[in-house]
């Protein structure tokens, strides 16, 4: 795909001039092949925030019934609630986590390639 220039020995070009031409090429083909994904960002924060809100509603639910059917001095409701909510956040964080992964593998390959 990309045409590498060969240098002679006539070549008044530096080499810190030909890496940062090189860095400019690879930046251009990553972009051309990332162009549409610009609609990829609602998607993440989609798949973050139903991440976070089903084990919740799924706690809360749990809860409410468990309060409904063993009635007692604690609420169930609040503590299965917000333990919905920290499986939530810790689901949502292995998710960015493993995506930030692929990303940056992705930017490595894009650089060993050059």
């Amino acid at each position: 795909m990309a045409r590498r220039v060969e240098r002679t020995a006539g070549d008044s070009a530096s080499p810190a001039l030909a890496r940062e031409v090189e860095r400019a090429a690879r930046a251009r083909r990553r972009a051309r092949r990332q162009a549409g994904r610009e609609w990829s960002g609602f998607g993440v924060f989609g798949m973050v925030g139903w991440s976070v809100v089903v084990p919740t509603l799924a706690g809360a639910a749990l809860g409410r019934w468990l309060d409904t059917s063993h009635p007692g001095g604690r609420s169930w409701t609040l503590t299965l609630l917000l333990a919905g909510l920290a499986l939530g956040c810790l689901l949502a964080w292995q998710w960015l986590a493993r995506e930030q992964r692929a990303i940056s593998r992705a930017d490595e390959d894009d650089d060993d390639d050059a």
